[in-house]
């Protein structure tokens, strides 16, 4: 390895030549681009499709926020880095915890390397749950849009960062959230001009709004004109998403739920498998806790293989896999998920017993994600790349490979 490149998880990333932001936009399906920029309100999007380049890639399955920006940002699958949903069963302890927490990260972070390369790195989340993830083992600045008003030297590598954006802290459920995130982006390439920086928004907008909605369009209006101002200052910017969006609902516009913790109580007896949703977090308000990927944990003794067929015989099932199947499909840590693993179809989100989910928080027709159908991600690059191969399984942590090694 030169002094001119890092090798992290086995693939080698050229150091940058120019500033470069790699974004994820929490929620993109590629439909919010096309609409939005069908409609005029994406001019930069519109030109940088024309001159540079635009792939559509797959993300990691489960669809969900955590497994995709540490894929991302590692250039590597869960089955790598050990971040395989936003939420877990802990079998060793007997506890279901959150993923926020560093210590379940098992590999290393680009932006670590970097860093350790003499870069300046720079990250920027909107919700603080993936701040320490992101940010693990790296020197520099990091920071959430959502505490922003709390950050340290010691702790973010910054202060007054509200002054410098001129915005005050946003609510966590808003529009505003993600806006700080660009805002601050472009004020920290003004004045501190990082060689490296991940942009990372919420998915709150994707999550109320379908492609072409007056409200979609605003948002991705207004990330069109941020990206434009970095852009401007010459930056290599290379934009993906963590995942898709779509509606689980019925024709009478009520959620599509399979509640499956009280479907297998009624198969097995209460309380002798447990379901769990790796979609859960504290920000539940616009999802419910409901997505359309689930695993479940079973007695030694229970016949996984012809419980997974009776399962996927239920109306709305997509596919069930056993611990080994699905570890290899979607290249999950195969210690980290269930004895199953339950996807829905595109229409239908999964959940663990009816009591446990308020839906009452819902304003419109649920949207979500977390299944297969959710899979394709925008890979955008605001520089043109020839020759690259149009059959390739091109894939959301592929862009730091691009923004680094064929974009400069």
């Amino acid at each position: 390895m030169s002094e001119q490149a890092i090798e992290v998880n086995g693939r080698r990333y050229r150091l940058p030549q120019s500033p470069t932001v790699v974004v994820c936009v929490d929620g993109c399906e590629p439909d919010y681009l096309a609409q939005a920029t069908f409609g005029g309100h994406m001019p930069w999007m519109k030109r940088t499709l024309a001159e540079g380049t635009g792939l559509v890639a797959d993300c990691v399955v489960p669809t969900f926020t955590n497994p995709n920006n540490l894929s991302i940002v590692t250039g590597a699958p869960p089955s790598v880095h050990g971040i395989c949903g936003n939420y877990l069963y802990d079998a060793a302890s007997g506890t279901e915890v959150m993923m926020n927490d560093p210590k379940w990260l098992r590999a290393p972070t680009i932006l670590a390397a970097l860093a350790q390369a003499g870069k300046r790195c720079a990250v920027i989340t909107a919700k603080d749950k993936l701040r320490r993830l992101l940010g693990k083992g790296m020197q520099g600045i990091c920071f959430s849009s959502e505490k922003a008003d709390t950050v340290t030297e010691a702790d973010n590598g910054i202060t007054g960062v509200l002054d410098l954006v001129g915005m005050g802290v946003p609510d966590v459920y808003s529009a505003g959230l993600s806006e700080f995130v660009f805002a601050a982006g472009v004020q920290l390439m003004k004045t501190r001009r990082p060689d490296v920086m991940y942009l990372s928004t919420t998915d709150y907008i994707q999550h109320k709004h379908a492609p072409g909605d007056e409200g979609a369009n605003a948002f991705y209006a207004m990330m069109d004109r941020y990206l434009g101002e970095l852009d401007a200052m010459g930056c290599v910017i290379a934009l993906t998403a963590d995942h898709g969006m779509n509606a689980k609902v019925r024709m009478d516009a009520q959620p599509d739920v399979i509640y499956l913790q009280d479907v297998l109580d009624g198969w097995l007896g209460e309380a002798v498998a447990r379901v769990i949703l790796p979609i859960t977090d504290p920000y539940v308000v616009h999802h419910g806790a409901l997505g359309s990927f689930a695993t479940v944990y079973l007695p030694p003794a229970t016949d996984a293989a012809a419980l997974a067929q009776r399962i996927a015989a239920l109306r709305g099932i997509e596919v069930v896999l056993t611990r080994e199947q699905a570890a290899e499909r979607f290249e999950l840590p195969a210690d980290r998920i269930g004895d199953l693993v339950v996807v829905s179809e595109r229409s239908v989100v999964l959940g663990t017993a009816a009591a446990r989910h308020d839906l009452t928080a819902l304003e419109v027709p649920l949207r979500s994600h977390g299944g297969i159908s959710e899979q394709r991600v925008p890979l955008i690059l605001n520089r043109r790349i020839d020759g690259l191969d149009p059959q390739r399984r091109w894939r959301n942590f592929d862009a730091f490979d691009l923004a680094l090694n064929h974009a400069q």
